[in-house]
């Protein structure tokens, strides 16, 4: 029998790929833009906002759980 925290992790995982699907065929061009955009940005910045999302993902996470 799986764990629960193993099955909450594969249903957040879900989650995002529907959520990112939804995304890419509501509008390809504006991912497509996105994506540019994203390979233009400096290491740093995306590394910022990674552990920023990161950061608010398990603050999120947290206040549910408690």
């Amino acid at each position: 029998m799986r764990s629960i925290a193993f099955a909450d992790f594969l249903i957040g995982l879900g989650i995002l790929f529907v959520l990112e699907g939804l995304m890419f065929a509501a509008s390809p061009a504006w991912m497509r833009r996105a994506m540019k955009s994203a390979l233009a940005t400096p290491d740093n910045i995306l590394r910022a906002v990674g552990i920023g999302s990161a950061v608010a993902g398990l603050v999120l996470i947290w206040f549910v759980r408690r």
